[in-house]
């Protein structure tokens, strides 16, 4: 299983950032997380600084979104609709996309319900409830 570190995620993130702007050629992941970093411009100054978003602290306390968890969870949720895993995450982001008319805002509130599943899972001590997970996306959409 792919585990990478975070300063592996802050990398991938700035050389597809730094490719996609020297209109380099991207790899598949890297074309579907540059789809995500176009779609959050204000991430730029995040982007453009490897060093920097190496040493960057994104704590809670300090009051900032960190850009590459939120980009992270887009691209970890464009993943599971492509193969419907778990089963009925695609109906259910299809359903909100539709009722949202937005498939970006529809990957926010899917952000909402996995940061559900993953808060039930640390409390509880029992491993994620994907089947929670796709109710409570259903239940928005």
């Amino acid at each position: 299983m792919f585990n990478p570190s975070q300063d592996d995620v802050r990398r991938f993130f700035c050389e597809t950032y730094r490719k996609q702007h020297a209109n380099e050629i991207l790899t598949p992941l890297e074309a579907i997380a540059a789809n995500w970093l176009e779609q959050h411009p204000e991430y730029a100054s995040d982007l453009n600084n490897v060093e920097a978003a190496l040493a960057a602290d994104y704590s809670v306390e300090n009051g900032q979104t960190n850009p590459f968890l939120h980009l992270s969870m887009h691209l970890s949720i464009a993943e599971q609709i492509s193969i419907d895993q778990p089963p009925g995450i695609r109906a259910a982001a299809n359903a909100l996309t539709q009722r949202l008319q937005s498939e970006h805002e529809a990957h926010h509130q899917i952000m909402e319900c996995l940061g559900q599943m993953i808060w039930n899972a640390q409390r509880s001590g029992l491993p994620p409830d994907g089947a929670a997970y796709i109710d409570y996306a259903r239940q928005r959409a």
